[in-house]
């Protein structure tokens, strides 16, 4: 989602990110020489941590970035419909109307973002697609607010799958499709992205947080689980894309899934490789970034400073 404020501000996107533990800050430019990731900051204190923003923006001059946050998983949905048959700045008004039975709360109160699922140049004659995220007005004001009140230069909204879809990208090999599965304390986050375009979404209920103090039976089970989930996405997938091949699954890993490389390399037919943001950009403003397990932990909030000034 846009928050249209035309400013001079420096090159890139700050992403903003908010979780139960922590509080992260993560900036990236685009530009000739390819990507870098210049600032990262982690703060602990988990929902208090917001209350950090003002002294941040003072320290680290925040006033001079174009902003991104992300809505947390729960507050917002993800929905796959046909595309309207409507000209494209009507879809949003369409689709509160055609979505207003699968919202909990009065279509009136919902703000949509949409994105379109482009197939019609593979497929000719399939009906149109497109992804909308729906969230309750209330919820994303009350996200956005500690931003608002540190006076920060708020011009997007994200959400995780967008995010992943960002980083995903640049792992894509030419004119294939990449499955890329992350984790974060909501769960895990398995998406197939085609030449930079979010085609699936799949939320599996596994937690790292479980993994710690798991005996390796529990372990086992939780490991079989994401590679059946992986399975079943990928079979679907075949089906209904036929006209795209997917080369490889990337995974976001950290230290508590120690062992699920192995368990989804034994299960799935393409090729499973552990993601390390170094090969695509530039990392060396940000040395604690060299972990890839420190990558891993803050993947959304890489991934949202990864937004085009354009995207959805």
């Amino acid at each position: 989602m846009r928050l249209a404020f035309p400013r001079s501000l420096r090159p890139g996107w700050l992403a903003v990110h908010a979780q139960q533990a922590a509080l992260t800050l993560v900036h990236a430019t685009r530009g000739p020489d390819g990507i870098v990731v210049d600032l990262c900051r982690e703060l602990d204190g988990g929902e208090r941590a917001p209350e950090a923003l003002p002294a941040l923006r003072k320290s680290l001059g925040l006033e001079k970035f174009r902003c991104t946050t992300l809505l947390p998983v729960g507050n917002y949905q993800l929905i796959q419909t046909e595309t309207p048959d409507v000209p494209r700045e009507e879809w949003r008004e369409a689709l509160r109307w055609r979505l207003k039975d699968l919202l909990d709360y009065p279509a009136e109160e919902a703000v949509f973002d949409v994105a379109d699922i482009p197939t019609e140049q593979y497929a000719p004659g399939r009906q149109r697609q497109c992804l909308v995220v729906a969230a309750r007005r209330s919820q994303v004001l009350d996200h956005v607010q500690p931003l608002l009140s540190a006076r920060l230069q708020l011009d997007a909204v994200d959400v995780a799958e967008m995010a992943q879809r960002n980083v995903a990208a640049l792992f894509e090999e030419e004119n294939r499709g990449l499955a890329f599965l992350a984790f974060d304390d909501s769960g895990g986050l398995l998406t197939v992205s085609f030449k930079g375009e979010l085609y699936v979404s799949r939320h599996i209920d596994v937690y790292p947080a479980q993994m710690a103090g798991a005996d390796d039976e529990r372990r086992q089970q939780m490991f079989e689980r994401v590679a059946l989930e992986a399975q079943r996405t990928l079979d679907t997938f075949d089906r209904q894309y036929s006209f795209m091949t997917i080369t490889r699954l990337k995974v976001a890993l950290w230290p508590e899934l120690a062992g699920m490389l192995e368990s989804l390399r034994s299960s799935l037919y393409i090729p499973v490789d552990e993601v390390d943001l170094a090969e695509p950009m530039d990392l060396t403003a940000c040395p604690e970034l060299a972990e890839k397990a420190t990558q891993a932990r803050l993947i959304y909030a890489i991934g949202a400073a990864l937004r085009d000034g354009d995207a959805a």
